[in-house]
């Protein structure tokens, strides 16, 4: 290759880097103009869910995992995430799709962050996230489990409320594997019962089968 041809390529190599970054902080500010836009907040759907009120756009909050609709502490979650966010105006940060391509966000009302509120109260579970708020959701959580507030009181159980209803249905999270335990199997007693994740006590091992439940292979 000449030397005239060699400049050609490092003129033109740098002309497009030049393009690049110019595209680059485009793209990075528009981003940014778009989280930092305030959006009135139309209502819940769930304790992890709103509802904007400018395109009726579904939100999920990030590090949340709510009760589903019916299950214990899913009025509570719903209701505490109505009084922080409805009618009022928030911000979305860390804008990202889920596993079904909807949007989940930090969501800010103000300078408070309502995905820590709402998980500081126990009322729903902190789920895994990667950002820089992680360290602080993640304490709330804690000190929500350590202080049993939220469901981790209500909702969470080792010994059952009924005494004739001892067998202890749990689910194993994520493959959603349905087991029972009987008193005197292996994990009886150390199985948690979560009512507000789809657990549930049982009276007797047909009613057990019967919602879908098997034996754990740890009963004999």
């Amino acid at each position: 290759m000449t030397t005239i041809s060699r400049r050609l390529v490092a003129i033109l190599l740098g002309v497009l880097l030049a393009g690049s970054m110019v595209l680059n902080a485009y793209f990075v500010s528009r981003e940014k103009v778009i989280e930092d836009q305030g959006s009135m907040v139309a209502g819940t759907i769930d304790g992890d869910t709103l509802v904007l009120s400018d395109n009726k756009t579904r939100v999920r909050l990030r590090y949340v995992d709510a009760p589903e609709s019916g299950l214990c502490g899913s009025q509570e979650a719903n209701d505490l995430l109505a009084k922080l966010t409805v009618g009022k105006k928030v911000r979305l940060n860390g804008v990202i799709p889920d596993q079904y391509g909807r949007g989940m966000a930090l969501i800010y009302v103000g300078s408070t962050l309502v995905n820590k509120e709402m998980v500081a109260t126990g009322w729903v579970r902190y789920h895994a996230d990667e950002t820089a708020e992680k360290e602080e959701i993640k304490k709330a959580n804690e000190i929500a489990r350590e202080k049993k507030s939220g469901v981790y009181g209500k909702c969470e159980s080792i010994t059952p409320p009924n005494p004739k209803c001892v067998i202890k249905g749990n689910i194993d999270f994520p493959i959603n594997k349905y087991t029972y335990h009987l008193p005197g199997c292996t994990q009886y007693e150390t199985a948690i019962v979560q009512e507000d994740r789809g657990e549930r006590w049982f009276c007797s091992e047909a009613e057990a089968k019967k919602a879908g439940f098997v034996k754990a292979k740890t009963c004999r």
